[in-house]
């Protein structure tokens, strides 16, 4: 009788159930309060006595959009109305995911002090992180609306293309809607970037702790990525002069995220193809996060 009865109450207490995993993230999301206080204070602290403080985050964008944006209009012989907003906004969402990425590959090993003095859900350290970036991408929305004021004229114009033929020129770029109601679009497009930014974040902590020559490696594969999406050149070069070769940049996974989210924000034609790509990749992060959780959750307060 007492043998069936440890049996049946074995699997309740395995650390790698499915439940303990499950309710590891059902009280790391509730503990809003936690990772929220955690996360504005890292910005704080960053910034502590300087005298912008967290602003200074929008002047560096700021400077790096004007900087760059001007100097590859000349080189891709784009006019500056439509390809600054265009790197600006590519720049301000890349900030965000690739945060969430090299950040996140440090939310268990940052946060060693606290896992050993606390019993907080590991998932409270990986929402800390993602909520970091989020402060940051709002400080960075400054300059796009700043961006938004100074080329909204062109940007809403119906039709308008990057190398700023007209519309329906022969041999000419694709041809953009303009700024509309499609900009709410964003709003879905960042949630299913916040929500793949999670999970990513959740399996690169798991990967950086337990192998240490892990975070190097990690990080130039996502320089590497980085490098792959049409941020400082625009994309409609490349279908113009490579027809039928964008599939080799659509092989990126993080350019689905970053499509899904600055084609609402400078009127771009949307492609839906990206938004379901995104969507099945949220998908499969969560999943393979999940199962990272059930596995080596236990273990992460020894790596440490």
């Amino acid at each position: 009788m007492e043998r069936a009865q440890s049996a049946t109450s074995a699997p309740a207490d395995d650390p790698r159930s499915w439940s303990r995993a499950r309710e590891d993230l059902r009280r790391g999301f509730r503990s809003w309060r936690l990772w929220g206080h955690l996360g504005w204070n890292d910005i704080r602290s960053r910034y502590r006595r300087s005298l912008l403080g967290p602003f200074w985050m929008s002047v560096t964008m700021g400077l790096t959009t004007a900087g760059l944006g001007s100097v590859f209009s000349l080189i891709w012989h784009s006019p500056a109305a439509t390809f600054v907003p265009y790197v600006g906004t590519g720049l301000i969402v890349w900030a965000f995911i690739g945060g969430c990425l090299s950040d996140g590959m440090g939310s268990f090993t940052e946060s060693a002090e606290l896992l050993a003095q606390t019993s907080a859900p590991l998932t409270v350290h990986v929402l800390r992180t993602v909520w970091r970036q989020t402060l940051i991408l709002a400080h960075n929305l400054i300059v796009y609306f700043v961006l938004l004021a100074l080329f909204f004229r062109r940007l809403h114009e119906h039709g308008y293309t990057m190398d700023g033929q007209p519309c329906g020129t022969p041999g000419g770029m694709v041809c953009h809607p303009g700024l509309g109601w499609n900009a709410f679009l964003v709003i879905p497009g960042f949630g299913l970037a916040l929500a793949g930014g999670i999970a990513a974040a959740m399996i690169l902590s798991v990967v950086a702790t337990r192998f240490r020559d892990a975070p190097p490696l990690i990080g130039a594969i996502i320089q590497l990525l980085f490098i792959l999406v049409p941020i400082t050149w625009p994309l409609d070069t490349l279908i113009q002069n490579a027809p039928g070769k964008a599939w080799i940049i659509e092989l990126n996974p993080l350019f689905h995220y970053v499509q899904i989210m600055r084609q609402p924000l400078i009127g771009q034609q949307l492609h839906w193809w990206s938004w379901l790509v995104a969507a099945g990749l949220t998908l499969a992060a969560w999943t393979v996060a999940l199962v990272v959780l059930r596995n080596y959750r236990a273990r992460i307060p020894y790596w440490v």
